[in-house]
């Protein structure tokens, strides 16, 4: 139960300050910044409360409001696992210090910019409810807008949801074509795919779960990416 909690906690806290920066960056007006409309969509699909994504942008709208910068942190776990990190902060001396305590104490280490994004793909995704859609077709209708990948997967529910997938590019016009069509994704998301993954035994996965699991508990820490499957 705790853990459930913990969970939602950071949820609420994640999108909190992507609302912050949505807001900061293209107003409170969701209707005439995008950015904020997906930070409202994913909000539902962690079920954060109405009211608290209300606050979350009057809070944004504040003098007083920080100002997260986003930086990508790359390192690798024990076992040569490959990690990114995203993050929002508004102290990097404090982040960066916490984040290669992380790497140190979990038998990684931070590593420098570059020296691990490369193998990975920053990729827009969409889930959505499956209910009275016709796969098929849409994945037809959906080619012009930049759809790379569609599938089956898992939403944060556990239900079953339709997965897609487009260049980081190519976010924006996705987002434009799904509403046009009148279809509000359940979430969309920016995540960083890996374009190998690698397999280790299951104490050695352990270990590198452990340390991604330290890195998700950190405040600044938005989400974490790895190649392990």
């Amino acid at each position: 139960m705790f853990a459930r909690w913990d969970r939602m906690a950071k949820q609420f806290s994640r999108i909190g300050k992507e609302i912050a920066i949505a807001v900061k960056a293209g107003g409170p007006d969701p209707n005439a910044n995008p950015a904020l409309r997906r930070c409202m969509q994913n909000a539902k699909a962690v079920n954060m409360p109405k009211d608290r994504v209300e606050a979350a942008i009057k809070r944004a709208m504040g003098k007083e409001m920080q100002n997260y910068e986003e930086i990508l942190y790359e390192g690798y776990g024990p076992h040569g696992a490959a990690i990114l990190v995203e993050t929002a902060t508004d102290n990097h001396v404090r982040t960066v210090a916490n984040i290669k305590s992380h790497f140190n104490k979990g038998g990684g280490s931070l590593g420098t910019s570059g020296s691990v994004a490369f193998q990975f793909k920053k990729m827009g995704v969409f889930k959505l409810k499956p209910d009275g859609l016709n796969a098929e077709e849409l994945e037809f209708d959906l080619i012009d807008y930049g759809l790379e990948e569609m599938g089956e997967g898992t939403g944060e529910n556990g239900e079953n949801v339709m997965v897609i997938r487009v260049a980081f590019n190519d976010f924006g016009k996705m987002q434009k074509a799904l509403e046009e069509k009148k279809i509000t994704p359940l979430s969309a998301e920016v995540e960083w795919i890996p374009a190998s993954t690698v397999s280790l035994p299951e104490d050695q996965a352990q270990d590198v779960l452990k340390l991604v699991d330290k890195l998700e508990q950190d405040e600044d820490v938005q989400k974490v990416f790895h190649n392990l499957v």
